[in-house]
């Protein structure tokens, strides 16, 4: 699907880096038909050196040479960008945005044009090919858009589609700050360890590796959690004893507040970045 693709990156930070390297270690592409541009000339040329990636300082060359664009760029920069570069995009181009809190509105709205609009969510682990990514099309984003968006993130981990761009704010407050509640599901889990008597490197690598090893097992069975619990989950044993006091702290509800609370945040800041 991305053989005969040429895709631009506006934008190299540390997210369009892991993009790069996900396509390139999965041999969906090769690295000349990437281009890069970026304000930080030192920072294109180490990422020429490490992926071999086409690089400029003019983000409208990119977008001439690409057919999928993809803007890499903090939030708080996206507006400048988009004036610059708009006038350069049309309906020949699949455009991906990845800059959170930025409605696909804003883009449309800067151009005469039917753009091919898709809006992407995807979270820090992605730097770790483990990512979780939701997509959302625009109005006049294709299937064959879609396809193309999926597999670009696919190579960094999963991707889901969502088929309304609102949904985005839970995706933020769900896997976007995720990975936050799990660092500290995983500090806590260590510090108990720590608390039992295991060497802190000792408890601090069973807690990450059991996390890790509870995802995968859920990704691999594809049943719900609660029949993965039950597995480990004896008659009158240890886990049960356990999962009784987490029960009784309310532990459920505290983490769905945390998604919740984060989606609302996410919500007002997409409000605030409008006005």
């Amino acid at each position: 699907m991305l053989q005969n693709q040429t895709i631009g990156f506006i934008g190299a930070g540390n997210m369009a880096e892991a993009l790069i390297k996900g396509l390139l270690e999965a041999g969906l592409i090769r690295p000349e038909q990437l281009f890069c541009s970026d304000v930080n000339a030192e920072r294109l040329r180490e990422l020429q050196r490490r992926c071999g990636v086409h690089i400029s300082g003019d983000n409208r060359e990119v977008i001439r040479k690409s057919a999928l664009v993809i803007y890499a760029v903090k939030p708080q920069v996206m507006a400048g960008v988009l004036k610059e570069t708009v006038p350069g995009l049309d309906r020949s181009k699949v455009i991906v945005s990845i800059a959170a809190g930025v409605p696909l509105s804003a883009i449309a709205v800067l151009s005469d044009e039917r753009l091919r609009l898709i809006r992407a969510m995807p979270n820090v682990c992605v730097s770790v090919k483990a990512g979780a990514t939701a997509i959302a099309p625009g109005a006049h984003a294709r299937a064959e858009d879609l396809d193309l968006a999926q597999a670009v993130f696919n190579s960094v981990g999963r991707c889901v589609l969502v088929q309304s761009e609102h949904l985005l704010d839970a995706v933020t407050g769900l896997s976007g700050s995720g990975p936050a509640y799990v660092f500290l599901i995983m500090d806590a889990l260590a510090d108990a360890g720590v608390k039992a008597g295991l060497a802190r490197n000792q408890a601090l690598l069973l807690a990450a590796q059991t996390l890790l090893g509870a995802a995968q097992m859920q990704l691999a069975h594809n049943t719900h959690p609660a029949q993965l619990k039950d597995l480990v989950t004896a008659p009158g044993g240890t886990t049960i004893a356990g999962l009784h006091v987490l029960e009784k702290s309310g532990l459920r509800g505290i983490l769905m507040d945390a998604v919740e609370a984060a989606t609302r945040r996410a919500t007002l800041l997409g409000k605030m970045d409008k006005e």
